[in-house]
């Protein structure tokens, strides 16, 4: 039986696939049928769903879709509008919901689409629940008698709860006033939210990415196209430049030399500054096999360790979770400050950040004099590799053997792609070109 869900929820091209009103409706049913079966319910009695979305114009078609598929199996449904992906799992909590629904496909293009669940404690759902959904899924899910069936109604105060949220966040003792911030938010979810909390702490916004049409999510913008953000700050003599991705749950910083600071800094600046205000839980952040050893040095200078995970937020929560860590993330700039959020969170990942800068008085480009990144160099072999082939796992161990403590070789398999990802990571340039052509020699003869 297929699991219909991926790495990051059910997703794939609009109107293909499953990302179809006709599936989008199957999904809702399966669902609700799967909830139902373990007495799933919630305080009310009644199995309850929110539902939000970025503004890809596929959302108008999904979210209704979804919104039926819901209803015809009993449950009632919260309509959130155009909201940030954690927002939706902050709602969820929130409104002591059972199930949260998020109708995004993140940093990618317009045409592209998503629906990914949130347990009613604001956590992802787990792989074991994705395949009981996917069964039922594949096997006929049952609807409801009439006199069963749910309502729906929008929240019309969901964005300022949300707001409000957030800027508890940021000390009260603090202020953005006489901060210049130039803020990118994809023209996704976060074009109203971001610039609102930013002005209300008292930063003026030079705003760009803010007006989405449907179809511009994501082009040339945010936080995986940084290009007009670094030119944005450096025209407008910005002190900052924050950039989001489109359901806003990634977050890359532009310092006001107009040079991108990645989700690795990030993790370690707010790290840093929790370690100083006595807020860091435990003595160790989590990230994935990509994060840079320079962080890792780093944080082990001042007293800190860094336990890796493989790549993908929810291994970084699960840890996060299990050792009872309260910061951690992604290089890509998926980072949960897990204290507040239970999801990636870039409009609160962006405060702590800007607590950081406002404690210490630094200016955002001495965020990158926290280390020296080691050299990392990035291919992908165009199939997927068998790394229990004695040529291949016989290459990686001679690899990480040359480089011994100061590098290493990660090979994995793709999430999206049919390909495997190599990262090489040595302490100099030359040592790194060594092993990658090391490992290409090999890949010649395997290949």
């Amino acid at each position: 039986m297929q699991n219909i869900f991926g790495t990051d929820g059910v997703r794939g091209k609009a109107n293909e696939g499953y990302i179809t009103p006709k599936n989008a409706m199957k999904l809702a049913v399966s669902a609700v049928n799967y909830y139902s079966s373990i007495n799933h319910t919630s305080v009310n009695n009644k199995f309850t769903v929110v539902i939000g979305k970025d503004t890809r114009l596929s959302g108008y078609m999904l979210e209704p879709a979804l919104t039926s598929g819901f209803i015809a199996a009993g449950a009632d449904v919260v309509l959130l509008g155009p909201i940030p992906t954690p927002a939706v799992a902050f709602m969820t909590r929130s409104l002591r919901a059972d199930l949260g629904v998020v109708i995004s496909a993140s940093h990618n293009p317009y045409y592209d689409n998503g629906i990914k669940f949130f347990n009613s404690n604001g956590f992802k759902i787990t792989e074991e629940e994705e395949i009981k959904i996917s069964e039922i899924f594949h096997n006929n899910p049952k609807l409801i008698s009439t006199e069963f069936m749910g309502k729906a109604r929008r929240l019309d105060d969901a964005q300022g709860r949300y707001v409000e949220f957030v800027k508890s966040s940021f000390p009260k003792n603090l202020s953005l006033a006489g901060l210049k911030i130039a803020l990118d938010t994809a023209n996704g979810a976060a074009y109203k939210i971001a610039p609102q909390i930013l002005w209300e702490l008292g930063a003026e916004i030079i705003h760009i990415g803010n007006e989405p049409d449907g179809l511009n999510i994501n082009q040339e913008c945010g936080a995986t196209h940084t290009a007009l953000l670094q030119k944005t700050v450096i025209e407008h003599k910005a002190d900052i430049g924050i950039a989001l991705d489109g359901d806003a749950d990634r977050l890359i910083i532009v310092d006001e030399q107009g040079e991108v600071v990645d989700g690795d800094y990030l993790i370690a600046s707010i790290a840093t500054s929790w370690k100083i205000s006595d807020k860091l839980k435990s003595k160790t952040v989590v990230a994935t096999t990509m994060s840079n050893m320079g962080m890792e040095k780093y944080l082990d200078s001042i007293g800190l360790n860094l336990m890796r995970t493989d790549v993908g937020d929810k291994f970084v929560i699960k840890k996060m979770i299990e050792i009872n860590a309260n910061i951690g993330g992604e290089k890509s700039g998926h980072i949960i400050p897990i204290d507040y959020s239970s999801t990636g969170d870039g409009c609160i990942s962006a405060l702590q950040v800007l607590v950081f800068l406002q404690k210490e008085k630094n200016k955002s480009s001495e965020i990158r004099n926290l280390y020296k990144p080691y050299p990392q160099i990035m291919m992908n072999v165009p199939k997927i590799l068998d790394l229990n082939l004695p040529q291949i796992s016989d290459c990686i161990n001679a690899i990480n053997n040359m480089l011994c403590d100061s590098g290493r070789i990660v090979v994995r398999k793709s999430g999206t792609e049919p390909v495997t990802r190599v990262m090489i990571e040595a302490q100099s340039e030359t040592k790194a070109r060594e092993a990658e052509q090391y490992f290409k020699n090999v890949m010649e003869n395997v290949l």
